[in-house]
């Protein structure tokens, strides 16, 4: 959770604070890390989270899933608040070393840890996911996952595996999940998802067959949708991805193009 005002009016806005508020939250004790300037001024990330009750002023706030509100954060702060969110998961998840599980030190203001036994560096890493909308002719291809709230549907996505291309990641994970055939791939836009480490990677895709032959464990349903449906999608009773969403800017820019 991040620290921001203006949540219950719906204006949510990040905190950064100064001084000895500021102070205050290093005295707690938890992971830092610098994070870079804003407005020529040293930012740093702090995790509190194993405070019951984080030393801020009364007044600074409230602490907020990011998720929930990203879409509502001025572009600027929201990269903040993802940067930050990212650097203290990868601090808190990386306390001791992979190789010999040695307690690790900080170094590079929090954005390195080294290991004192056995001299390995560690850096902070981003997984990279791809997420595509298949296209074929009139149609484009979304599918509705285990883990979507009732009747959205979206478009695909997965993990890049070790060795594959990014083309390749999307063909994969089309052919794994629906089982159909991609062939050219495009690539679109990409958009960091620190929940907890990922970076959406955007492309179209061309479908090259039309047989759906769903993933049980990945998709409760995959179906073909014309732009009409798209654009109906309400009246129809299905709903689509929030509009902050890669996933919505893909759809989104098909259906105008």
């Amino acid at each position: 959770r991040s620290l921001m005002r203006g949540v219950e009016q719906g204006r949510p806005e990040g905190v950064l604070l100064g001084g000895n508020a500021a102070l205050g939250l290093r005295e707690a004790g938890g992971p830092w890390a610098f994070l870079g300037l804003w407005e020529q001024k040293p930012v740093f990330a702090i995790d509190v989270s194993h405070e019951d009750a984080p030393p801020v002023p009364a007044d600074a706030g409230s602490f907020t899933d990011l998720r929930a509100v990203a879409g509502l954060l001025p572009a600027n702060e929201a990269s903040i608040l993802a940067h930050a969110r990212g650097m203290m998961h990868w601090r808190v998840k990386h306390r001791f070393c992979g190789i010999c599980g040695t307690a690790m030190e900080t170094r590079s203001a929090g954005n390195a840890m080294s290991c004192p036994g056995c001299k390995a560096q560690h850096f902070p890493r981003t997984d990279p996911a791809v997420i595509m909308l298949v296209v074929r002719g009139d149609h484009c291809l979304l599918g509705h996952s285990v883990r979507f709230p009732q009747k959205m549907y979206s478009t695909l996505a997965g993990f890049v595996e070790p060795g594959e291309s990014l083309e390749e990641a999307v063909r994969r994970e089309v052919m794994e999940e629906s089982g159909v055939d991609v062939g050219r791939v495009i690539y679109h836009s990409s958009q960091p998802w620190p929940f907890p480490a990922s970076i959406m990677l955007g492309f179209h895709a061309e479908g090259l067959s039309e047989a759906i032959t769903i993933d049980p464990e990945e998709l409760q349903d995959a179906r073909w949708f014309s732009r009409a449906d798209l654009r109906n999608h309400e009246a129809l009773g299905f709903g689509l991805p929030r509009a902050d969403s890669i996933a919505r800017r893909l759809i989104e820019d098909w259906l105008n193009a």
